[in-house]
């Protein structure tokens, strides 16, 4: 297929920004800038978004693991080379970059695949922001998240976080975060649905792919279709919701890993899906 509709593969990525691996299906995103607890820049920012948008093209990518390098995740905006500028800029441009970093969270949450946060030691700012977009999140007991916006003198609604980090951990808990600042332990983050596991430090990259490669061999379309009910279903109405899931469940049911399925039940055989 040619034009803007055309379906590209894996070995079509090239990135420069951060590290990229594919491996059976998943694909690893690894933030490698360790000497500095992997903190994101600029072009960091634009290439993660740029990428994770053309994974709705990308045929052999079936889950994304996202992880950081050296025993961190990300310690967030880099203060060098990000919030040193910016305390330079013109409202234009300050609106775009803003913008730019809102547009990152949107291609993870639209992105078709599952997105797997792995997560150690410091995860922070929009660090942070990344995990929460992501569908699951595996942390270790020594890791550490944190919304640090109040402590440069920002506001906690960053990269959607007021909209989203209400839904995962409750509203009381996440106005506590995002005024103080604070960082979240793992153990709160594990109590409160933050992490849907948590891993030894020297486990958790393993066990987030191990996840991620499970949910590769499952019937893909379907766990895509999920994710987008999971996220628009925020708006809707309950009777909008249960239309919307009857017409979503309808189109599933026309997929050929739904005829696979029965027939492997039949045959008493487990089915092999293959996305369609």
């Amino acid at each position: 297929m040619t034009g803007p509709f055309a379906t590209a593969r894996a070995a079509d990525l090239s990135v420069q920004h951060f590290g990229l691996s594919v491996d059976r299906g998943v694909a690893t995103f690894t933030l490698d800038r360790p000497e500095r607890k992997n903190p994101l820049t600029f072009d960091s920012y634009a290439e993660l978004g740029q990428t994770f948008r053309k994974l709705a093209n990308v045929e052999d990518i079936k889950a994304v693991v996202v992880t950081g390098a050296g025993g961190n995740f990300s310690s967030g905006g880099d203060v060098r080379e990000i919030i040193g500028p910016l305390t330079e800029m013109t409202m234009p441009d300050l609106l775009a970059f803003t913008r730019m970093t809102g547009e990152l969270m949107n291609a993870i949450i639209r992105a078709p695949q599952v997105v797997i946060a792995a997560i150690d030691g410091i995860c922070a700012g929009a660090g942070a922001c990344m995990a929460m977009a992501s569908d699951l999140r595996y942390g270790t007991p020594e890791s550490k998240v944190g919304f640090l916006f109040t402590r440069v003198g920002l506001a906690g609604c960053d990269m959607g976080a007021c909209a989203m980090l209400p839904r995962i951990i409750g509203q009381g808990r996440a106005a506590e975060l995002l005024y103080s600042g604070r960082m979240m332990t793992a153990e709160e983050a594990s109590a409160w649905g933050f992490y849907n596991r948590l891993c030894d430090a020297d486990a958790v990259l393993s066990d987030a792919t191990e996840m991620a490669h499970r949910l590769a061999d499952g019937p893909t379309f379907a766990h895509a279709m999920t994710k987008r009910m999971l996220d628009q279903e925020w708006t809707m109405s309950l009777p909008q919701a249960i239309e919307a899931e009857a017409q979503a469940q309808a189109i599933c049911m026309q997929t050929n890993d739904f005829k696979r399925a029965y027939d492997a039940f039949i045959a008493k055989q487990k089915p092999v899906f293959q996305g369609d």
